[in-house]
């Protein structure tokens, strides 16, 4: 009997919330590599090969490199923004995107800066709910023509899998940050590399049984200019939605042992873009001659590929591992960010700042909140009611990608490259990041009314 069959629940005082929630910076580079790789390789890599499809054999790998470039463009002005030289009390961190947008171009800023983060995070979360259903239904799918056929009329619906994955982030919500689920991120990170690997094979089994490349220059034909445009910019969208970690990047960084946090997050950045760059070309590249103008929207839940049905099975069960943690990654920042700002608005509240130390049976002690548990079921259960009402695999890459990637991977970067090197306006190199911010703003609002006309024909359809 005793304290192994009864819970032990032991409460500690908001006097000892700093105490409880103190921790040291342990990261180092491979655990970096892993969170950006679980953050990076998600549900955008399977949509590259209908990418490729609708930009062609120039554009569409070329459109791919661009963004990794800039993506690590965007990712060296970050770093260097985790530290702001305070003059009055020194160097400050900045353990998050919209604390450096605060610090360096102000308050004003900061609140725009963290509308667009938080739906930008929000947004990715709900992509990766309807990613792990569809996968989920592919499996079931798979079976189905396996055994009865590929006309086999084999239809499954999403509702079921979509709250099955809402209970299981339920549960991982119990994970207090970022600093505490790098095992989490190793996982997803294999399992990314397994999925994409499987996608690359099976491509390259498919060009080499075809006898030749499919596809063409131009990409996928339209009946006519305006429903190609519709088309090129959706898929612009869906890659720009394949690299959306600077979002997250400085959380990450947070997580580094001092004092070389900017040089390891660096090289992090560039060798996870060099890593995920190569497996978007193969997996686009490869999707795309494989399949030619029927590439499905979803390389691996789009059934281009039928047999071997086992190995379609555990490249989706692969996805929905990874998706679980890459959800977390995502989320995270919001659970810190909003129970950050609680705990300082109500500091008196026992419901907002007291922990509570459980011991369950065979199970390690953990520290238990209530207003954390209701607030984090309250936002899991708000994502997955938001992906049950627009299931839309490609679109909504498209609207996340436009909207994520010019003011939070180009405009507020560049903005506080400019404060902290103090770049003179109207000097050469404050031109060149002007014009360069200007053309990625026009390729963003183009990407974004595409997709958003791509989900409007869809739900009138």
């Amino acid at each position: 009997m005793g304290d192994e069959a009864i819970p032990l629940i032991q409460p500690f005082s908001s006097s000892n919330l700093l105490q409880q929630e103190s921790f040291k910076r342990t990261g180092n580079l491979q655990r970096a590599v892993a969170h950006i790789i679980t953050g990076v390789i998600g549900a955008g890599v399977l949509s590259l090969a209908w990418s490729v499809a609708q930009l062609g054999w120039i554009s569409g790998p070329l459109i791919i490199i661009i963004f990794a470039c800039i993506t690590v463009l965007s990712s060296y002005l970050l770093s260097d923004c985790y530290i702001f030289p305070h003059p009055q009390h020194g160097n400050i961190r900045c353990p998050s995107y919209t604390q450096a947008v605060k610090l360096y171009l102000g308050e004003t800023r900061e609140k725009v800066s963290g509308v667009l983060v938080h739906a930008s995070l929000y947004g990715t979360t709900v992509a990766y709910i309807i990613t792990s259903a569809t996968s989920a239904r592919a499996i079931l799918k798979s079976n189905c023509y396996h055994k009865e056929g590929h006309q086999a009329p084999c239809n499954y619906g999403d509702t079921m899998y979509m709250i099955l994955f809402g209970l299981v982030q339920i549960i991982m919500s119990f994970i207090p940050d970022l600093h505490n689920m790098a095992w989490l991120s190793v996982v997803a990170a294999i399992m990314s590399f397994t999925y994409s690997s499987i996608g690359l094979g099976l491509g390259i089994k498919t060009v080499l049984e075809n006898g030749r490349i499919m596809g063409s220059l131009t990409g996928v034909p339209a009946s006519n200019i305006v429903d190609k445009l519709w088309l090129v910019f959706q898929a612009i969208g869906d890659i720009a939605f394949a690299y959306p970690y600077t979002v997250v990047l400085l959380e990450i960084q947070d997580t580094l042992e001092s004092p070389s946090e900017n040089k390891t997050m660096k090289k992090a950045s560039t060798i996870s873009i060099l890593i995920t760059t190569f497996f978007y070309l193969c997996c686009g590249c490869f999707g795309y001659a494989a399949f030619g103008n029927q590439t499905p929207g979803n390389l691996l839940t789009g059934f281009g590929f039928y047999e071997p049905y086992w190995l379609i099975d555990f490249a989706n069960a692969c996805i929905i591992v990874h998706l679980i943690g890459g959800y977390q990654i995502f989320s995270q920042p919001i659970y810190g960010a909003f129970e950050r700002w609680c705990s300082k608005k109500y500091p008196n509240s026992g419901f907002v700042n007291n922990f509570y130390q459980m011991k369950l049976p065979r199970l390690p002690t953990f520290q238990l909140n209530v207003f954390r548990l209701c607030f984090r079921t309250a936002y899991v259960v708000s994502t997955t009611g938001l992906a049950l009402l627009f299931p839309y695999f490609n679109q909504i890459l498209g609207v996340l990608g436009a909207i994520t990637f010019w003011p939070l991977a180009i405009y507020f970067p560049v903005e506080m490259h400019f404060v902290q090197r103090n770049i003179e306006p109207w000097s050469r190199k404050w031109i060149v990041f002007r014009t360069f911010s200007f053309i990625c703003f026009l390729v963003s609002l183009f990407g974004l009314i595409a997709s958003l006309e791509g989900i409007i024909s869809q739900k009138l359809s």
